[in-house]
C-alpha cells in the first residue's frame, strides 16, 4: 500500500554502488568497528512534511513515524516495503515510544498532551496539564524498565500554526516524569531552553537530554539517584560546528547515535552537517553518516535489533550496524 497523493515533497535517492559506503565516514578509529563494510545507506519511503519520532514493533514487523505538519503518523512495513497511513488525525504527534506492555505513547503538539493507544485502539490521555498549566507540546519520550515514562516539554508545536496551533506557553520549557505505579507527574528539569531529545544509558544510570536552543546546542548527561532523582549534570557534548543536535537512541555499548544538521548558521555547510553523528559515552565524535536532508530522530529496529532507523526530513533512511540498540 503507498501514501496518498500530494502530502508533502518525495525525493529521489541514489545510494552508493560502492562498499565501504562513503556516506558512512569515520572521524575516529573506535567507530571502524560499529559500521559494516557491506551495508549501505538505503531510503525506505519519501512525501513527508516533517519526518520525526521513529518507533519499532518488532511484534508486527513495521516502523511507525510522525509526519508533524501532514498531521499523521505513518507505518512502513518490513515485509513487503510499503508505507501507509496508521493514523489520521494524529494531533500533529511528534515523538513516539512504547510502553513496558508495548502500547504506543505519543507526544501530541495539537492537543499538547501525552496519550497512550491501548490494544483496542482506545486513547487515554496521561498528561496534560501540571499544576493547573497546560503543557506546551510534548515533543520526545521514553519508557524505562521501570515503566516511567519521561518527555521533554518546549514551546515549539505552539510557536506557530504549522505543527499545532499558536499558542502562549504557560509553563517554562521542561522535562517531565510519569510515575508508574500513581501516574502523578513531576517536572524534574526547568531550566533548559529548548530540551528536545532524551534517552537514557543502557544501565539507566544516566539520562541525556538535547538542549536544543542553547549556543552552542548541547548534550546534558545527568546522574540518576535513587528513587529517580536527579543527581549531578554536566555537558557531556557541544556542538560546535554549526550543528544542531535534536533526536537520539542509545546502543548496548552506550553510543549516542543522534539526529544532526545545521543551526541555520550563514557560516554552516548543511551539504556537511545533515545527518546522523555517533559520540562515545565519554562525548567523544567518532562518526557521521551523511543524509541529504537534515535528521530530526533515530530508533533502532529490525530482526536483531541492529538497524538504524532515520527520521530525515521529507524521508525515511535505514542503515544495518555492527551493534544494536540498549533495550
Amino acid at each position: 500500500m503507498s501514501l496518498p497523493p500530494t502530502t508533502g515533497p518525495a525525493f529521489t535517492f541514489s545510494p552508493s554502488q560502492r562498499y565501504p559506503d562513503p556516506a558512512i565516514e569515520v572521524l575516529d578509529e573506535r567507530f571502524r568497528r560499529l559500521r559494516l563494510f557491506s551495508a549501505g545507506v538505503e531510503q525506505l519511503a519519501s512525501g513527508m512534511r516533517w519526518a520525526e519520532g521513529p518507533q519499532w514493533f518488532g511484534d508486527g514487523r513495521y516502523l511507525l513515524l510522525s509526519d508533524i505538519p501532514n498531521n499523521r503518523i505513518l507505518r512502513w512495513d518490513d515485509t513487503t516495503g510499503g508505507t501507509s497511513v496508521w493514523r489520521v488525525p494524529s494531533n500533529n504527534a511528534n515523538g513516539l515510544a512504547r510502553d513496558r506492555q508495548g502500547r504506543l505513547l505519543a507526544c501530541e503538539h495539537l492537543t499538547r498532551r501525552i496519550t497512550r493507544t491501548e490494544y483496542d485502539g482506545r486513547i487515554t490521555v496521561l498528561a496534560d496539564r501540571f499544576e493547573g498549566a497546560r503543557l506546551n507540546s510534548p515533543n520526545d519520550i521514553v519508557c524505562t524498565s521501570d515503566g516511567a515514562i519521561w518527555f521533554t516539554d518546549p514551546s515549539f508545536g505552539i510557536s506557530g500554526d504549522w505543527e499545532g496551533d499558536a499558542a502562549p506557553a504557560e509553563r517554562p520549557h521542561a522535562v517531565y516524569r510519569i510515575d508508574p505505579a500513581s501516574g502523578a507527574l513531576a517536572c524534574v528539569i526547568d531550566d533548559m531552553d529548548g530540551p528536545n531529545g532524551l534517552a537514557f544509558s543502557p544501565d539507566e544510570s544516566t539520562l541525556y537530554v538535547i538542549e536544543s536552543r542553547a549556543q552552542p546546542r548541547r548534550i546534558w548527561a545527568i546522574t540518576m539517584l535513587p528513587g529517580s532523582r536527579l543527581g549531578e549534570r554536566r555537558v557531556l557534548i557541544e556542538a560546535h560546528d554549526h550543528g544542531a543536535l535534536d533526536g537520539m537512541a542509545v546502543d548496548r555499548e552506550g553510543h549516542l547515535w543522534c539526529g544532526y544538521g545545521s543551526n541555520g548558521s550563514p557560516h554552516a555547510d548543511a551539504t556537511t552537517l545533515d545527518g546522523v553523528r555517533v559520540y562515545t559515552p565519554d562525548g567523544t565524535t567518532i562518526g557521521h553518516i551523511h543524509l541529504p536532508e537534515r535528521c530530526a530522530n533515530v530508533c533502532f529496529g529490525g530482526a536483531k535489533n541492529n538497524r538504524l532507523f532515520m527520521a530525515a526530513s521529507h524521508s525515511l533512511y535505514a542503515l544495518y550496524v555492527n551493534t544494536a540498540g540498549a533495550i
